[in-house]
């Protein structure tokens, strides 16, 4: 047989030698391992991440939607009707829940939705509650027929009007704007209904100069 025949045969017959002992088997080369594993490793550690996210957005989307129903509001102020208390475009925390738990008391400043078209929202300040007698003279307000307590009105923001007497009736308010002459409210469209008053003014937050709690 020609020598160089016996080559493959050698070759055949190494190949099919059990493994001497002791002899280390070396692995396949590190990239044919660590890309595939390394690979979904990191998918694994986004989509924890991007779950987390979800997860933390769809938190807050609850909270927020829960606050805003049942506890606080924040509302801008639009025109001049409370004026001075209050500014145009001023920034408000309404406290939604307070009424939840008590009643509306003279002298609050409230947001309520307009009786003649509910899709709208003003701010005006209590003056009387149901079961009180309410009546304008020259511009001063009277409730149970004892002046009410309005320093807080500039003579300049007063009104020269006369307005009733009436008694308010159960379940029902009677708000003005502090800028008396120059604010749409119950002397005009008259009285307010309880389910109307979305919550007390709390807070005005901005501008952050004049910020203050009422």
């Amino acid at each position: 047989m020609p020598y160089g025949d016996a080559a493959p045969h050698l070759d055949a017959a190494a190949a099919a030698q059990p493994p001497v002992p002791g002899a280390v088997q070396m692995p396949p080369p590190a990239a044919q391992l660590s890309r595939p594993s390394r690979s979904t490793h990191r998918w694994a550690i986004v989509r924890a991440e991007l779950v987390a996210w979800v997860r933390t957005l769809g938190s807050a989307a609850v909270y927020a939607t829960l606050i805003v129903t049942f506890g606080f509001q924040v509302a801008r102020v639009e025109g001049q009707s409370m004026a001075p208390t209050l500014a145009d475009q001023d920034r408000l925390i309404v406290n939604k829940l307070r009424y939840r738990l008590t009643a509306p008391q003279r002298g609050d400043i409230v947001m309520l939705y307009y009786p003649l078209n509910p899709d709208k929202s003003f701010v005006k300040r209590v003056i009387a509650e149901e079961g009180d007698t309410v009546r304008v003279v020259d511009g001063r307000v009277y409730v149970n027929d004892v002046p009410m307590r309005d320093d807080f009105v500039p003579a300049e923001y007063r009104s020269h009007d006369d307005w009733g007497p009436q008694v308010i009736p159960e379940g029902y308010y009677f708000v003005m704007g502090d800028h008396r002459n120059n604010s749409s409210d119950s002397r005009h469209w008259g009285f307010v209904p309880k389910k109307y008053i979305i919550g007390k003014v709390q807070v005005r937050w901005w501008p952050v100069p004049h910020a203050r709690v009422f």
